[in-house]
């Protein structure tokens, strides 16, 4: 699954062209399993949405990142100016808290990036100056997703130079294992107790390092009881108590607001389904869906509005500002106020607490 920049503008100002949810009722076996596909595609393509999105922040100078160019096909689109703040007060609110917490001691950690597509964030944190302490990195996605960024990687000379041993890629080319860098093609569906399929092995997963996990709107797209056993498969079966472990969450939120309500109809008419959205549609919310995986260390929310508010200082501030020229700015508080970033942090044994894992993490704000 993708983690995309939606809606954007494009979106909201596009009509709907047929009614969502037709055709539904007296379909055959078969024809629902055909279905159930043609959504997974329409979730799956919503990664190169997010990836022009990210290239048009980086092209007008938000974001500092050379590799997202290497991820889009055909001609890339510029964004509206709101969007191309959004994907910046995203990237560097959810970089802020990895940075923190690789930075936090010099203990070897693990990232796990859950629907990453196209995400550069690995990438980019090796060829951070300084450098961080040796970690881990994890990538999971459905296997056509896993497949286009292992070609991706293959093809490209700058990105194999930032994997730094031997990598070894499947037969069907769409896993990569390597002993810091991982792709692994897994259908989150497959982490649930229920499921006939049972989940594969995660090669080079560490149950014992300390792990940040990371969901930039990819649990939203699975059935409320799906993303709660995903989130819980890690918390709770992967990974013994023992072991400190964080989740990051980036989703829209405010579903019955008059603007979430054209949100979420939009997105419809695109066959895009939110489905966690009015379970977890609140900052609160969301901070006590992460009480129940287990994240008992510490939680926090904030809407996209206020971390740009109140965690970007005044000179970044008017460096952005100064970019393009934004008018919509009463636009932008609104759709700044329907996305947010949460995350929550259990601490571990004594030992982790003492090595101090999530002690960036505690200061955050503060």
């Amino acid at each position: 699954m993708a983690a995309p920049q939606i809606p954007n503008l494009n979106t909201l100002r596009r009509a709907p062209t047929h009614p969502p949810g037709r055709a539904r009722g007296g379909l055959s076996s078969s024809n629902n399993e055909e279905n159930e596909v043609a959504k997974d595609r329409i979730v799956q393509q919503t990664d190169q949405d997010a990836s022009v999105s990210r290239l048009s922040a980086v092209q007008l100078g938000y974001l500092d990142d050379p590799f997202a160019e290497l991820f889009v096909a055909g001609q890339n689109q510029r964004r509206f100016p709101i969007i191309n703040r959004g994907t910046y007060v995203r990237t560097t609110a959810i970089d802020n808290l990895v940075h923190r917490f690789l930075s936090a001691s010099p203990s070897q950690k693990q990232v796990i990036s859950l629907g990453a597509g196209s995400d550069t964030r690995f990438f980019r944190l090796k060829s951070h100056s300084p450098s961080f302490p040796p970690f881990l990195y994890h990538e999971l996605d459905f296997s056509s997703n896993t497949a286009q960024k292992i070609a991706t990687i293959t093809r490209s000379s700058v990105l194999r130079d930032l994997i730094p041993d031997q990598i070894a890629i499947s037969e069907n080319l769409t896993a990569l294992s390597s002993s810091s860098y991982n792709i692994h093609p897994l259908d989150l569906r497959a982490l649930d107790p229920a499921s006939t399929t049972s989940p594969p092995a995660l090669q080079h997963i560490d149950p014992a390092l300390p792990t940040l996990l990371l969901s930039e709107c990819c649990l939203i797209y699975l059935l409320p009881h799906l993303a709660d056993a995903a989130a819980t498969y890690f918390t709770r079966t992967l990974f013994p108590a023992s072991t400190p472990i964080g989740l990051i969450l980036y989703e829209p939120i405010n579903p019955n607001t008059p603007f979430g309500r054209v949100m979420v109809s939009n997105l419809a008419a695109r066959g895009i389904v939110l489905q966690t959205l009015k379970r977890y549609g609140s900052l609160e919310a969301q901070k006590e869906r992460l009480r129940v995986y287990g994240f008992d260390g510490g939680r926090e929310a904030r809407t996209v509005d206020d971390l740009w508010e109140e965690e970007v200082n005044q000179d970044e501030k008017e460096r952005v500002a100064g970019l393009e020229m934004m008018d919509e700015v009463e636009e932008w508080r609104l759709l700044a106020g329907h996305y947010c970033v949460a995350w929550g942090w259990r601490d571990g044994d004594e030992k982790a607490k003492d090595e101090g894992v999530w002690e960036g993490w505690r200061k955050l704000g503060k």
